[in-house]
């Protein structure tokens, strides 16, 4: 039976429009639209006025709220950008209050010059601020603080402009006449720069992030035009608030909370640069410093080529000179933080490079292990096959009952010194891998006990003294005891080796542990070693040839390695060298016990009584 019969029906696609399409809608409605058809319909008067104020200010909020709406999950750099705009669009917003206030509230017409014409004329500012963050793109390591000091930076010279343009016709040289024309040309100038930007931005963005561009810069178009336009009609006192002039204001912050409202609802994610990182990073940088430059160039304009009163030139002189202060105090902490950035990058790139070359010393130890290993198990195989046979023959001489007892005990010999061949092969080939080993949990302080007493020391003819401090009930490591017991026996021979050069010397022999390792020291007092870092170098020796064949140490730095321990040399203040050993243990984060550095200290306090610790002599 066909289950087709039995499925559920699918669902049929929804046509409910998504929350933010009917808050997009609204808006355009209740704010632009009713604004339109009022403007149109009726004539000035109170009722006019009171709904033109009370409508712009709506809008404006509903710009900031929809603008500072992206920020509650965005990324630090994005949430900056919605942040900023939403500052312009309020910035915006106080001021409409302002002028509600003498309107609606005082019930007479704003005063000109305004007393919120700064508000008005800064709004901008921040929003070409966020601009700089390049909310669109992806980038890493960037010092968010030097970018707002470049912001600092470039909202000091706005009002350094305003206050050099437009204020000396409001106070010093009163002018009402100038003062619109400059503020509205200082006015035009800032809008224009803020719809350039975007429409840089919108020409070099991607995907989602070029549409949301497209709107803020469609919406700052139609900003910048209805501003200049009603900036001279104020002038000319054609203006009166509910006049057809403040449709496309409305129109404008309407727009803008569109932008915000869809880029919420689309989530836009960062783009990879598609242009050099270094000029979206340099840019403020370059701004900041034309600002700068552009401030001591005005006042040389106002001595030289200004035709304005003496009181103007003043005036324009003082502030400069205050605001040159201001900018350089900016400008040298600007400085500051990126020097600290760059040292910081340039300290993170040497230890990266010491890392890498870190790296590629143990990858080179390893290959040449591995070398070594593969040479051994190869000499190992290729010698095993004649000695089996040697072995064969000499048991077979062992039960010809027709030797006597001369050749007998020459034949035991022989067997004898096979298998301790036979032996040594067996330790190659686990060296180079191909027989494992046996793990389990290991005392080290036996260890280092059978290897002293396998050392042999006294059999050199030269006075070396053992001094033994071994940490009691030292946790258990898991290894192999034959290849510890070798790494030892190797070290121990080694600073024998060492101190027969000068003639005898003391044996430090040391064993303790921390919270996650085991430790053992082998110092000596001889000569010390001329290149640690070579040491464990396959066929690197100091030894005269013939004494050593450089193969000691790198078969202790595998067999550790291969116990997931670490060995290292160096030489003693002293004088004499010290390997240190350490390796895990079994029992991690002992009662009673700290980290490593109580290990060291114990360490540091034996040695400092090594003459009171116990002795045994070897001649």
């Amino acid at each position: 039976m066909d289950s087709s019969v039995y499925a559920p029906a699918a669902p049929a696609a929804s046509t409910k429009w998504p929350m933010s399409k009917w808050v997009v809608l609204s808006a355009w409605v209740l704010l632009a639209g009713s604004y339109m058809v009022v403007a149109l319909t009726l004539h000035k008067g109170k009722g006019l006025t009171t709904f033109g104020d009370i409508t712009q200010a709506a809008a404006a909020m509903f710009a900031t709220a929809a603008l500072a709406y992206n920020a509650r999950r965005s990324p630090a750099g994005t949430k900056t950008f919605w942040l900023l705009l939403a500052l312009g669009c309020g910035m915006w917003f106080t001021g409409q209050v302002v002028w509600t206030y003498f309107e609606v509230y005082l019930q007479h017409e704003v005063p000109n010059p305004f007393l919120g014409d700064v508000i008005l004329f800064l709004h901008p500012v921040p929003m070409m601020a966020a601009l700089a963050l390049h909310p669109g793109i992806r980038r890493a390591g960037v010092n968010v603080l030097v970018r707002h000091l470049s912001f600092a930076l470039l909202l000091v010279w706005w009002i350094y402009l305003y206050v050099f343009v437009v204020i000396p016709w409001q106070y010093i040289a009163p002018n009402v006449t100038q003062y619109g024309v400059s503020y509205d040309r200082l006015a035009m100038l800032e809008n224009l720069l803020l719809t350039l930007g975007l429409a840089i931005l919108m020409k070099r963005a991607k995907s989602e992030w070029k549409s949301i561009y497209m709107h803020l810069f469609s919406a700052s178009v139609v900003y910048a035009a209805a501003s200049y336009a009603t900036n001279v009609a104020i002038d000319y006192h054609m203006y009166y608030t509910g006049s057809p002039f403040d449709i496309p204001l409305v129109v404008s912050f309407v727009w803008f909370g569109t932008a915000g409202v869809l880029a919420h609802q689309r989530k836009p994610s960062p783009e990879e640069i598609s242009y050099p990182a270094e000029e979206t990073n340099s840019w403020p940088a370059r701004v900041a410093m034309a600002a700068v430059i552009s401030i001591p160039l005005m006042a040389l304009w106002t001595l030289t080529w200004s035709s304005n009163p003496a009181p103007v030139s003043h005036f324009r002189l003082a502030v400069t000179q205050v605001t040159l202060v201001v900018a350089a105090l900016l400008m040298a902490l600007r400085q500051s933080l990126v020097d600290r950035d760059r040292l910081r990058l340039i300290g993170s790139s040497q230890t990266a490079v010491e890392n890498l070359r870190q790296f590629q010393t143990q990858m080179v130890q390893t290959e040449k292990l591995v070398s070594l290993g593969q040479l051994a198990a190869g000499a190992a195989h290729e010698i095993n096959n004649p000695l089996t046979g040697i072995l064969g023959y000499s048991d077979l001489l062992m039960d010809d009952p027709l030797l006597g007892e001369r050749q007998r005990a020459l034949a035991d010999k022989i067997r004898t010194l096979a298998r301790r061949i036979r032996t040594l092969i067996t330790n190659l080939l686990s060296f180079a891998r191909q027989v494992p080993s046996e793990k389990t949990d290991l005392d080290v302080n036996l260890i280092l006990s059978n290897a002293i007493h396998l050392s042999n020391l006294d059999l050199r003819g030269v006075p070396v003294e053992v001094i033994t401090i071994a940490e009691k009930e030292i946790p258990a490591v898991f290894g192999d005891a034959n290849h510890l017991l070798q790494v030892v026996f190797n070290l121990i021979s080694n600073a024998v080796d060492a101190m027969e050069e000068v003639g005898g010397g003391k044996l430090i022999l040391k064993t303790g542990y921390d919270s996650t390792r085991v430790l053992v020291e082998v110092s000596d007092t001889g000569p010390g070693i001329k290149a640690p870092q070579q040491v464990f170098d396959p066929f690197y020796t100091t030894k005269p040839v013939g004494k050593g064949t450089g193969l000691g140490l790198s078969i202790c730095y595998g067999i550790v390695q291969d116990h997931g321990g670490q060995i290292e040399c160096f030489n003693r203040p002293e004088g004499g060298a010290t390997f240190l050993v350490t390796l895990p243990h079994t029992q991690s984060g002992l009662a009673g016990r700290s980290e490593a550095t109580e290990t060291e200290q114990k360490l540091a306090q034996a040695r400092a009584s090594e003459p009171h610790a116990a002795i045994v002599a070897r001649k």
